[in-house]
């Protein structure tokens, strides 16, 4: 399977998942780690369901795209610190491997910048802002199934890249206002 089927195909079981009954979050957890080898067990899918709806439906981080950064998490965080001779040597290996270059923070920089982009916000309350009195309305559910299509294609495209090639891009928008 060519790497846009499987891009595809990732896209489509998370677009379907909403169908199902998942929620956002969980649409893009469960594709991900249905179709991609990550070497977690099933039981770790649970981890997405609180997500949902910017965070138990409190309207924060978007659950499609924390969805998302659990996908790519899945495949490219971390397991342990790194090696170190004392504690000061792992915390400076530890700086070096998130902020970097190339460096894990680069990757997963690009998930909710590529997503505003997309949708203008990372905010549930603001993407589904237009449904508010009507939460969960056909239009509202189309759109939000719309966006998870789309943060499950941003998710499979960093999952199926080189991961080199990703920790080395420049920052995106970030807190600490690092550039290149």
């Amino acid at each position: 399977m060519s790497r846009e089927e499987k891009i595809e195909e990732i896209r489509q079981r998370a677009r379907g998942n909403f169908s199902l009954g998942y929620n956002c979050a969980e649409c893009i957890t469960e594709a991900v780690l249905s179709l991609v080898d990550t070497g977690l067990p099933e039981e770790a899918k649970k981890l997405a369901t609180g997500f949902g709806g910017g965070i138990g439906l409190y309207g924060d981080t978007c659950g499609a795209l924390a969805g998302a950064v659990m996908a790519v998490s899945a495949v490219h965080g971390r397991t342990a610190l790194p090696a170190g001779a004392d504690r000061k040597d792992v915390a400076a290996k530890s700086k070096e491997e998130l902020y970097g270059r190339p460096g894990l923070y680069r990757l997963f920089n690009q998930l909710p910048n590529q997503f505003k982009e997309k949708f203008g916000s990372t905010l549930c309350r603001e993407i589904a802002g237009p449904w508010q009195e009507q939460w969960l309305c056909r239009d509202h559910a189309l759109h939000c199934r719309e966006v998870i299509t789309e943060a499950a294609r941003i998710a499979a495209e960093l999952i199926l890249c080189d991961r080199e090639d990703l920790a080395g891009r420049p920052f995106g928008e970030n807190v600490e206002k690092l550039e290149g």
